[in-house]
């Protein structure tokens, strides 16, 4: 878990509460001039409104949540569109600094577009990352099992250090986080909101449409996280390694290297097993640390690198050449990553959110049946190892059942997305009648960083004939493979 959270980066409707959103009369916003990393600037508005931290806590400290705003353009000015960054634990404000601007200066063509930093996140985080005294010493070799409960350990550390720190962890939940958002539609004066997510603010998204349906307008997602899929299937990861298989075999010279990844992955991990690699990692001060690399290091390593194609192909490499025998890349890979002597740390918000969506019973023996014969395990899902700390944080089955709706809704899938897979995503929305899905063939888990650059004209167009209610239901947008 340590190596996959370094390298990655009850419904309230129903519930008697003290707590209420209050209708701000005003709306007090600073304006600025919002420059991107890439220099790129645009006009905007800073804001930011109140909301408890516990709504089932009549007592509860208030949070400040804050947003960007930036102004529709179009001469039909539509309802908000607030961005749902992915995660749990993305800022909305810095996906439009670092990665995406473009895309959020297009999207104001149908409405007043809001980048929100959801509760716990960017600049409406007030808590720290906890860093735990468990250490997971990489110089030794240590079983899976020993492995999960050093983890689970720190977490129970954490919580309690969270805890003395009078920080209310129920309060971090995707419940509460779309209740911020009927917040944030009475804060703005809106009738309706539209909704723009993608990965974890897919998720909130599906969750939104069972909890204020009559707040919503139109909602675009991509990457869709079901409200039951925060843990993967593992045998769709073996599958998602078909298809990264096929797209490989178009390319003649990349076939000739790697004619079957997913047997030179089972090679390697064989081997690891049977003798783990004691290896040196390089550090700044041209000292190095020794390591003991085992198959579950591995199966982490690639957890977080198989979300899209071009790092996938990156991955590939460095299982060619620790096949080989050559271990340096993997080094090199963990050199920027691993620190000897660090204690496990985790984010509140992002521990605590996944937590609370859970498993269910019955999904969670499939899973890990699958697991003991899946290519990674169980190592794509941090949560599935620490949803036994405290089983009481769990929000239940009632919330992981799929939305019913009639609400307009377009999901782009990646046909290449290592972490949220197409069938998944299909049927994460398959409840949604008016639901319309579009394949970005090429494209992975990040498809809206891509369209950023090369995808975005069709990815773009696809979303400007959604809004302006058009089918584009069964449409395709073909993007250019890597160069694996």
């Amino acid at each position: 878990m340590k190596i996959l959270s370094l390298i990655l980066l009850a419904s309230l409707a129903g519930c008697s509460t003290q707590h209420a959103p209050a209708v701000q009369n005003h709306v007090v916003e600073k304006p600025i001039i919002f420059t991107a990393k890439s220099g790129q600037s645009a006009d905007a508005f800073e804001g930011s409104f109140l909301v408890p931290e516990n709504r089932l806590d009549p007592n509860s400290r208030d949070l400040t949540l804050h947003y960007v705003r930036f102004a529709a353009t179009g001469t039909q000015k539509g309802n908000p569109i607030v961005y749902l960054a992915g995660g749990p634990g993305g800022s909305g404000i810095a996906t439009a600094k670092f990665w995406r601007l473009p895309f959020f200066l297009a999207m104001r063509e149908f409405g007043d577009v809001i980048a929100l930093d959801q509760r716990g996140t960017g600049a409406s985080n007030d808590m720290e990352t906890c860093t735990s005294s468990q250490i997971i010493d990489g110089a030794k070799q240590m079983s899976d099992d020993e492995f999960t409960k050093i983890n689970q350990r720190a977490l129970q550390e954490c919580v309690a250090i969270w805890q003395d720190q009078n920080i209310d962890l129920r309060g971090y939940t995707t419940v509460q986080n779309v209740a911020d958002l009927e917040a944030l539609r009475l804060h703005l004066g809106a009738d309706k909101l539209n909704l723009w997510g993608i990965s974890y603010g897919s998720h909130m998204a599906l969750a939104a449409i069972k909890q204020i349906p009559d707040s919503l307008d139109r909602i675009v997602i991509a990457s869709a996280e079901g409200l039951d899929q925060t843990v993967k299937q593992p045998a769709r990861t073996d599958a998602y390694f078909g298809h990264l298989q096929l797209a490989i075999n178009s390319q003649p010279d990349v076939k000739a290297q790697f004619p079957d990844i997913r047997a030179m992955m089972h090679r390697v991990h064989s081997n690891l097993d049977k003798a783990p690699l004691r290896i040196q990692i390089p550090q700044k001060d041209a000292e190095t640390v020794d390591y003991v690399l085992q198959r579950r290091d591995m199966q982490q390593i690639a957890s977080a690198m198989i979300a899209d194609p071009s790092r996938a192909g990156q991955l590939l490499q460095i299982y060619n050449q620790l096949d080989q025998g050559n271990w340096a890349p993997v080094a090199g890979l963990l050199q920027r990553f691993y620190t000897s002597g660090e204690g496990v740390s985790f984010s509140p918000m992002s521990v605590m959110t996944d937590i609370a969506s859970g498993i269910g019973a019955e999904r969670r023996k499939l899973v890990e049946k699958q697991a003991e014969t899946s290519l990674l395990g169980v190592y794509l899902n941090d949560t599935l190892g620490l949803v036994d700390v405290d089983p009481s944080y769990d929000l239940g089955d009632e919330f992981r059942e799929k939305p019913v709706s009639d609400i307009p809704l377009l999901l782009l899938s990646g046909s290449l997305d290592g972490r949220t897979y197409v069938d998944s995503q299909h049927e994460a929305v398959s409840g949604l009648r008016n639901a319309q899905k579009v394949l970005v063939t090429n494209a992975g888990h990040n498809l809206f960083m891509l369209s950023a650059m090369e995808v975005r004209p069709g990815v773009l167009a696809a979303i400007s004939d959604f809004m302006q209610g058009q089918n584009v239901d069964g449409h395709e947008v073909v993007v250019a493979l890597p160069d694996f």
